[in-house]
């Protein structure tokens, strides 16, 4: 895979910009390539893109109700998020084990928090339920992961629901390791330690096929190539995400098992924010 130095170089990109800065200053090498202008709907189509595992990956950045930039709040890129050290597109270095290990532990510390015995999130309770199994697909109906991700992120843009957009590039080996790649902070106003948080979007990659197709301030969208098909398929996906973001349930869909009804089922646009 190229730096973003030879890349921009080489080649046919719209006007855009490197990104070096961090809250801390400069970094010796930018973080990510960002189009200068307005993310049109068939933009990211047209972005250069490496054989599967290799890079860079296009995500969709956007801006707060403040004004306030994706990247204008990053901490420097985490080494194994950029594919180096561990190598394996997460902060934790872990695979999918690690990751269950962390769901588990987070969802008996969120559980702990809800009243009522844990009510709102039957029908588990405060009992995680273990880990969700991947949505399964016949033959006949395949979704390649990338074709998805492209049609969500024109999704995205046609419906208007990102502030201000624009199109970026990030030198990483797997879509799941952006977040890390760029010292995205979305998180940290409620996680001091969001390593936890992109080992599980490696495992999602690795189960369900997802994308990170766009980031804004304090929100995490995740385009997905084969959502549940019912409630009974969707209520696992939806107890990973309640451990991931309790968000969803406490200031969305206010249960569990609405949250798996209304939002997952039949949906390829996973949401997340922390506000």
């Amino acid at each position: 895979m190229p730096d973003l130095r030879s890349l921009v170089a080489s080649a046919d990109l719209p006007p855009g910009t490197l990104i070096d800065r961090t809250v801390l200053g400069r970094v010796a090498e930018p973080l990510l390539w960002r189009a200068d202008g307005p993310a049109e709907p068939a933009g990211w189509e047209r972005l250069p893109a490496g054989p599967p595992g290799t890079g860079p990956h296009p995500v969709l950045l956007g801006r707060d109700s403040r004004g306030v930039a994706v990247e204008d709040d990053l901490l420097p890129g985490g080494a194994d998020g950029r594919g180096r050290g561990r190598g394996d597109g997460s902060a934790a270095g872990g695979g999918a084990p690690d990751a269950f290990a962390v769901l588990a532990a987070r969802w008996s510390q969120q559980a702990a928090r809800e009243p009522d015995g844990g009510a709102v999130l039957r029908p588990y309770g405060r009992r995680w339920p273990g880990p969700a199994r991947p949505a399964g697909r016949s033959a006949a109906e395949p979704r390649r992961p990338d074709a998805v991700a492209v049609s969500v992120a024109r999704s995205l843009l046609t419906r208007g629901l990102l502030r201000e957009p624009r199109l970026a590039l990030v030198p990483v080996r797997h879509s799941s390791g952006i977040p890390a790649a760029i010292g995205w902070t979305g998180a940290l106003a409620h996680e001091a330690d969001t390593a936890p948080h992109h080992t599980v979007l490696r495992s999602w990659e690795e189960r369900f096929g997802t994308r990170v197709v766009a980031l804004e301030p304090d929100a995490l969208h995740l385009s997905v190539p084969s959502p549940p098909r019912d409630v009974e398929e969707a209520l696992p996906q939806a107890a990973e995400h309640y451990a991931f973001c309790p968000s969803v349930v406490r200031q969305g869909a206010g249960t569990l098992a609405r949250y798996a009804e209304k939002w997952l089922v039949g949906r390829d646009l996973w949401s997340f924010w922390w506000d």
